[in-house]
């Protein structure tokens, strides 16, 4: 895939803006813009997936007919081993 290369009109104001936040990143304004693009993609792609709730349903069904036989922790099991890692620094096995 080949580069391309576009023309973005922005005021004053917002050159600077983003310019400013591409240097406190060490990124050229270029690649700051890019990355912010693809950030929004990003976004959009996961807000897209669930648009209603019958989607979101169909998600969790699919998920549920995935799952094992194996019992998912409750919290308070998840709880300590969290707390058991915190006080002994290694995850037990």
């Amino acid at each position: 895939m080949g580069s391309v290369r576009i023309q973005v009109v922005l005021d004053e104001r917002e050159r600077a803006a983003f310019r400013s936040e591409a240097k406190a990143a060490g990124m050229s304004l270029s690649a700051w813009l890019r990355e912010a693009g693809r950030e929004r993609l990003r976004e959009n792609a996961v807000r897209s997936r669930f648009s209603s709730l019958n989607g979101l349903r169909d998600f969790f069904r699919a998920c549920d007919a995935q799952g094992s036989d194996d019992r998912e922790p409750d919290w308070t099991e998840h709880a300590q081993v969290i707390n058991q890692s915190r006080r002994h620094g290694l995850p037990e096995t």
